[in-house]
């Protein structure tokens, strides 16, 4: 049975995406580069970390409204303790790969891929076969944030809800 993660929990063990690494010769959009596995469970276990989950690369809302604030306000959330912000979607790593280059990232931002939406279902967050939109911010391995849009809007995982719980 899927939990929902919330506040206090800790982040789960076992919980991999993959991601292709920004790398100079591959900086076109259309090179595809090479995906790693990002263990999350490791990872997050030192680190503040915050995971935003959208249901797809490149559609209008995770592309203009939910995504592009995160990265506009990338400077306020590592100002406020933020090691790492990651993006992740059912989408594949090239997918993600190209999505991060088209809106002009390298390395500050991860997006990832939760193929399959292994990690999504097993919180219950899915919105079919897709990821759901949500965000859950991690401190050194412990959920201090985590909420799952309740309808079509960006308001509980948009980047002021989370900056505001920081």
């Amino acid at each position: 049975m899927a939990t929902a993660l919330k506040a206090g929990d800790d982040f789960p063990e076992g919980v991999t995406f993959t991601y292709v690494p920004y790398k100079p010769e591959n900086s076109a959009v259309t090179a595809c580069g090479i995906p790693v596995k990002y263990d999350a469970s490791k990872e997050f276990k030192d680190k503040k970390v915050v995971l935003v989950s959208v249901p797809g690369a490149f559609t209008p809302t995770c592309q203009n409204t939910h995504i592009q604030g995160y990265i506009e306000k990338l400077p306020e959330l590592k100002a406020k303790g933020v090691d790492q912000v990651i993006v992740i979607s059912y989408n594949d790593a090239w997918v993600m790969s190209a999505w991060a280059k088209a809106n002009g990232i390298k390395d500050e931002i991860i997006f990832a891929s939760d193929d399959g939406a292994p990690f999504s279902s097993s919180i219950g967050w899915t919105l079919g076969p897709r990821t759901a939109r949500y965000a859950i911010v991690v401190d050194h391995g412990k959920v201090i944030y985590a909420e799952k849009e309740p309808g079509k809007d960006v308001t509980v995982s948009g980047v002021d809800a989370v900056l505001a719980k920081l």
